[in-house]
């Protein structure tokens, strides 16, 4: 008779992002990830191929979950600058797992590039305001307002700075406001 499985899929990738939120990518590790479960890595084993499999599901797993609970929530009713707040908001709230994607080296950085860039399109078609934005531009004022929010995330998440909601608003609005300007285009190639 067959052993029943006593660890599931979900209590793995729970705990693969358990460890990735507190300790980072560097320690993502079928080791880490079967310690914080207290059992062997033959779990893991039998329901990941590999372990890029199992990082590849939890990529998808944060996407999803960064794309549906924390990016789209309105604050202010302007999707560029409510993307801007709730990547923000997200890097003071959850430190370890923004560290982890945004900011350590994991090999994924094209894929969050892309991410985040996904994200940024869906935002700023919901404002006709920007309707009329060449691809150029779109990359522009994407590459301006990323690299000011990660700055404020950075310096707020690490307690340099504290900012208000307003301020920051307002920060990504002059942001926006200067790179759409005549002659302040950035291009930026990632």
């Amino acid at each position: 008779m067959a052993r029943k499985k006593t660890i599931t899929r979900e209590q793995i990738l729970k705990a693969a992002h358990d460890v990735v939120a507190t300790e980072g990518f560097s320690r993502f590790t079928a080791r880490n990830i079967a310690n914080k479960m207290k059992c062997s890595t033959q779990p893991i084993y039998l329901e990941f191929k590999n372990m890029d499999d199992l990082k590849q599901e939890l990529y998808r797993q944060i996407h999803h979950y960064l794309s549906v609970d924390i990016f789209p929530v309105v604050r202010t009713g302007k999707p560029l600058i409510d993307l801007a707040l709730n990547y923000i908001h997200f890097a003071v709230n959850e430190s370890g797992l923004y560290r982890a994607l945004y900011l350590e080296y994991t090999g994924a950085g094209e894929e969050m590039q892309k991410f985040s860039y996904d994200c940024f399109l869906s935002m700023v078609k919901k404002d006709s305001s920007f309707d009329h934005l060449s691809e150029a531009e779109l990359i522009s004022l994407h590459t301006g307002t990323w690299i000011v929010a990660t700055g404020v995330a950075s310096l707020m998440t690490s307690g340099l700075i504290h900012l208000t909601d307003e301020e920051i608003e307002q920060l990504i609005q002059n942001t926006i406001d200067h790179i759409l300007s005549d002659d302040n285009l950035v291009e930026v190639n990632f």
